[in-house]
């Protein structure tokens, strides 16, 4: 007989390097299977052909899941030069072919074009939705409807490797929330005069978080229990560029119950709350000048 999962409440954030071919959720599912997590989220999508860094977040750090929806994310890509796919990526139907007579004069000044604000035109292969469809959806069904171009910033955008002769190029994009990175290689292609599409995308960071306290799926997989519980971040790992403010006694137990308290001078925006060395809440201030609680937490003890 099978023995009935056991689900535990866990708070925290784990830093995913996501293999390829998974889904976020996919992804998402497995790793809260191997912490037994009652509750869990992840910070926005990565494409199933991509690799990398997926913020993940369990228990109480769900309620911040949002906050690193808009942010700002660096990818390493490898653009094919010469062949154009329908979806803009290496899973999509062929539509055209060109001889590739590039040089890496022409990426140098090619590439300089898509830094700064940029106008894109969201791809029919995404998750956006028209009607309550997803566009892929209509995609799949040889259905394309109009799509209106939306502004994005491409805050850095760097050769990593090109050689002569050659029909792919690397690429490291710095961007903000909702740049197609797939959208970028084919319009690099334009320009160049050959055509592109994504080959290859890995993400490196989202905001401040990187790679570097990442772990695999297969790592995590190979630990047992209280090793994996030593990978998980505290619940304020993803709010770590937000200011802080200590609170005690009164205060805290105000804080606590949804009531305002002094709001310390110099101090704006989101603002992290602290009592005892622990993360209590999230607050703003308010018309009044005092800080007022926004999300609370509890975490297990």
């Amino acid at each position: 007989m099978q023995v009935k999962k056991t689900w535990k409440q866990v708070d925290g954030v784990l830093l995913l390097d996501k293999p390829k071919g998974l889904t976020s959720n996919d992804a998402l599912q497995k790793v809260r299977r191997l912490f037994s997590a009652a509750k869990g989220g992840h910070t926005g999508t990565l494409d199933p052909l991509a690799t990398g860094l997926l913020p993940l977040c369990f228990g109480e750090a769900t309620k911040f899941s949002a906050d690193l929806l808009h942010a700002d994310k660096t990818y390493e890509a490898i653009v094919k030069l010469g062949i154009t796919t329908d979806s803009g990526d290496a899973d999509g139907e062929v539509i055209a072919t060109a001889a590739v007579n590039v040089g890496k004069n022409d990426i140098f000044h090619t590439l300089p074009r898509f830094a700064g604000d940029i106008w894109q035109t969201p791809p029919m292969h995404s998750a956006l939705k028209r009607d309550g469809r997803p566009l892929y959806e209509l995609a799949r069904q040889g259905i394309e409807v109009e799509r209106e171009a939306r502004a994005v910033t491409i805050h850095a955008i760097d050769l990593l490797d090109f050689s002569e002769g050659t029909d792919t190029l690397s690429i490291r994009v710095s961007c903000s929330k909702g740049t197609y990175i797939r959208v970028l290689a084919a319009d690099i292609g334009n320009v160049l005069g050959c055509g592109a599409h994504l080959a290859g995308l890995r993400r490196t960071r989202v905001a401040d978080l990187g790679l570097e306290n990442s772990f695999t799926l297969a790592e995590l997989q190979e630990m047992d229990e209280s090793q994996r519980m030593l990978c998980l971040q505290p619940v304020d790992g993803l709010l770590r560029s937000l200011p802080v403010v200590m609170v005690d006694g009164v205060a805290a137990e105000r804080f606590r119950h949804g009531n305002p308290v002094d709001l310390p001078d110099g101090v704006s925006g989101k603002i992290r709350v602290y009592a005892d060395q622990q993360l209590i809440g999230v607050g703003e201030p308010g018309a009044d000048g005092r800080l007022w609680p926004k999300r609370l937490v509890q975490l297990a003890p």
